[in-house]
């Protein structure tokens, strides 16, 4: 996979991204990252990459033809997804993350001041992505965030492919309660199933935990859970054991 992101402050990469898991990846030639400043694209001796709004207003907006520019200097045709980080956007979820994980080219746009022109999201990107309900300074950290959560999904990335399909969000619950060594610790315990040997015990804790902790942490995944008959007779008994 080839990620392009273009940002005015280009400095910020690789950043984390440079460590660990995925700076790993990068270093092996697991997907490539290329990272491009705005203001290359631009036209004029002082490369302005901003205006004021039409029809006024506070602060600033990006102008679109150096966006254009780079997009147009960078994109495969009809393959590559066009991705403008931004509040407006689509919440990012790990549905969203294997989506563009199959892709083979992604370019990230990392808006910044009071917006973007619009002829850019009509005409230019495929893809609006908001990481939350909140505002940043700019969609730099946002794409970086989007990169680890993309990246860590491609083939060979993670030692352990099957610790994917058990993840927070996989199957929209939450991750069930995870333990190690010792197994007891200033009074605290392990679960005693966890040290049974007893791997369908084992399996059914977990997969009761996991619905045990979505039911009181984020209910409103369970509404768009693929939900077994054996995942409803739990909750129910999650549930009962919840009824004072």
């Amino acid at each position: 996979m080839q990620i392009d992101i273009i940002t005015i402050f280009p400095e910020m990469f690789p950043g984390p991204l440079g460590h660990s898991i995925i700076g790993r990846a990068l270093e092996r030639g697991l997907f490539r990252l290329g990272v491009h400043n705005l203001r290359d694209y631009t036209t004029d001796k002082h490369r302005i990459v901003d205006d004021a709004p039409y029809g006024g207003g506070a602060g600033m907006v990006m102008k679109p033809e150096p966006i254009f520019r780079a997009v147009g200097s960078l994109a495969q045709k009809g393959q590559s997804r066009v991705i403008l980080l931004c509040p407006q956007g689509e919440l990012f979820t790990q549905e969203k993350a294997w989506e563009l994980s199959r892709e083979d080219h992604l370019i990230l746009i990392c808006g910044h001041y009071e917006g973007i022109d619009e002829r850019v999201r009509q005409h230019l990107v495929t893809d609006e992505i908001s990481t939350g309900d909140y505002i940043l300074t700019g969609g730099e950290i946002p794409a970086m965030v989007l990169v680890d959560a993309v990246v860590r999904l491609l083939p060979g990335v993670l030692g352990e492919q099957t610790s994917l399909q058990e993840e927070t969000f996989t199957d929209s619950l939450l991750e069930y309660p995870q333990y190690t060594r010792p197994p007891e610790w200033e009074g605290m315990a392990v679960p005693a199933v966890l040290l049974s040997g007893h791997h369908e015990e084992i399996r059914r804790w977990r997969r009761k935990e996991a619905l045990r902790r979505t039911l009181m942490r984020r209910p409103d995944l369970l509404e768009r859970a693929a939900l077994t008959e054996e995942d409803r007779a739990l909750l129910r008994e999650i549930k009962g054991e919840m009824d004072p």
